[in-house]
């Protein structure tokens, strides 16, 4: 896959909104886009520039990929242990870029009470 000159929202969005149970909002003012799945945060975006995205991380797999890759970086303005902000200049692809979404995806469903999870599940059957 190529990879993204500069992060489309448009894709990114429709990206995150195909994913079950997945909704956005504006809670933190008009700047960013946020996505929660089961009302708990797993991206968000600037509006302004829409060149970067915070996703959540697993602890040993965000410094693995902040060693690797200068785009990930520790999340601005989140904690910085389980958060990663990806910068969008061109070098990862869209598959690496989908699958850092897909994680934080993931690590948020999981961390839902299974109730909410199979409440989920079944809305999109």
């Amino acid at each position: 896959m190529k990879p993204f000159l500069k992060l489309n929202l448009e894709e990114l969005r429709d990206y995150c909104l195909q994913k079950p149970g997945t909704s956005e909002g504006l809670p933190f003012g008009p700047e960013v886009l946020v996505f929660k799945v089961g009302d708990k945060l797993f991206l968000l975006t600037p509006l302004d520039t829409a060149d970067r995205f915070n996703a959540k991380c697993d602890p040993e797999l965000a410094v693995e990929l902040r060693e690797q890759y200068t785009e990930v970086q520790p999340g601005y303005h989140m904690n910085k242990k389980l958060w990663n902000t990806v910068f969008i200049n061109g070098s990862l692809t869209n598959n690496q870029l989908k699958e850092m979404i897909d994680h934080s995806y993931t690590l948020v469903f999981e961390s839902l009470p299974k109730k909410i999870q199979e409440q989920i599940l079944n809305s999109e059957q």
